[in-house]
């Protein structure tokens, strides 16, 4: 399996490999549960702004289909390749698993930075995905979501482009679309909600009271923002750092959200330029002393270096892979100091709400917000219980105890169905 290298990939195969021992899974058996079942590579070419015909790369990796159709997001981004995609499809397959969807894992996206691109330009670079894709996905095959670098809007052209190769409306091919084209509410709000909500969970768990706790968030796009937020709105959380790809601050004292929100609103949602005077390292910040430490941006940043000196009681994985294994091993050795909640589980509020989407979609009946949050709710909830229970009944970490559930739940399923002759 040449095509998937890379670190994060191998992150991926090292928790796999761990948790196989955990379960005593056969070696003759591990292959076809790790390696995913299709990768597809295009090559797309789109007229740019300035005459020139540029050549996209674009990916997507289906990891297994066994307990039904693929379903996972679609990035955006500069560096992005086979390695990367693979890891974070076989990451949702496990987190689909662990809170009970329907679904196989998958990821994909675009080697490009959507941020150099002029609308024209990207809604160009969106259809053509989109279009070389077609052959490859549907409703009941594999469906699309926003993740790094695309949204809703990029998630209606998608829509847009296959269902006029369909020649009618098919508002289920993706979730995470606009509320006027089929989206549900509370869509864009769902992963940053259940981290608040696992959060609190949490704080209960280890006896800690709200109010009381302050909170580090690194990351402040749409998963980071909304954590932030309703941990301090709703949760009653002090939030003592923010970060960005631009720059961090730390305040002991708490940092002021509203003047954040209207800062960022007014500069193309970034966090630079706000304050000079709380102005911290963004690798500084990571140490920081506080409560709940949240890193919900990119994979990696909780490693060998920092793990041994984290100041949190509570780690909440707002993004995909944040915790390199090399960490982990340093992390178990805090259990008593850091109760981890692992990003498959601390995450998942996202693919939770986007499966209601399309259910909804599929159904033509929709649904109020208060009812999308309480479904939510209580499919977190037997989440958190689960993992926890499985933690205390193996005695082992919770990051271990989340992926043998999901991992389980897939094993099973393909001893059921049985090896294709």
């Amino acid at each position: 399996m040449d095509i998937y290298s890379g670190p994060v990939f191998e992150m991926a195969r090292q928790q796999f490999r761990t948790v196989a021992d955990h379960l005593g899974i056969p070696e003759n058996e591990r292959d076809r549960l790790l390696y995913p079942k299709r990768a597809i590579a295009v090559a797309m070419p789109v007229n740019m702004d300035d005459g020139r015909t540029r050549v996209f790369r674009g990916y997507r990796v289906q990891h297994h289909l066994t307990l039904g159709p693929t379903k996972g997001g679609t990035r955006f981004a500069p560096n992005l390749d086979f390695g990367e995609v693979g890891a974070l499809a076989i990451w949702m397959s496990w987190k689909c698993a662990l809170v009970g969807l329907p679904y196989g894992g998958a990821k994909g996206g675009v080697a490009c930075d959507p941020r150099t691109l002029s609308k024209r330009e990207l809604e160009a670079v969106s259809r053509r995905y989109m279009q070389e894709m077609i052959p490859f996905v549907g409703p009941h095959t594999d469906i699309m979501a926003p993740d790094l670098g695309t949204n809703e809007q990029v998630m209606a052209w998608f829509m847009d482009t296959y269902s006029m190769f369909q020649g009618h409306a098919v508002a289920e091919i993706v979730t995470g679309k606009p509320v006027a084209l089929g989206g549900t509410v509370g869509r864009r709000e769902a992963t940053g909600r259940g981290i608040a909500y696992l959060v609190a969970r949490a704080l209960e768990a280890i006896k800690l009271k709200a109010a009381a706790a302050t909170a580090i968030v690194q990351g402040f796009g749409n998963v980071g923002a909304v954590a932030a937020v309703t941990l301090a709105r709703r949760i009653g959380v002090r939030i003592v750092g923010l970060a960005d790809h631009t720059a961090a601050y730390y305040d002991a004292k708490g940092l002021p959200l509203d003047a954040i929100e209207t800062h960022t609103h007014a500069h193309d949602g970034v966090l630079a330029g706000w304050s000079k005077e709380m102005l911290i390292g963004g690798n500084e910040l990571l140490t920081q002393p506080c409560t709940v430490l949240v890193p919900a941006a990119i994979e990696q940043v909780i490693t060998e270096k920092n793990a041994g000196h984290l100041r949190c009681r509570i780690l909440a994985e707002g993004a995909n892979g944040p915790t390199t294994p090399a960490a982990d091993a340093i992390l178990d050795q805090r259990q008593d100091e850091i109760f981890v909640i692992p990003d498959i589980l601390c995450n998942s509020g996202g693919v939770v709400v986007s499966y209601f989407e399309w259910v909804q979609d599929l159904q033509q009946l929709f649904w109020t917000e208060t009812e999308v949050n309480h479904r939510l709710e209580q499919i977190l909830e037997a989440a958190f219980q689960q993992v926890a229970r499985r933690g205390r009944n193996d005695r082992v970490s919770n990051r271990i105890a989340a992926m043998a559930l999901g991992v389980e739940k897939v094993r099973a399923g393909k001893q059921l169905r049985g090896l294709f002759p």
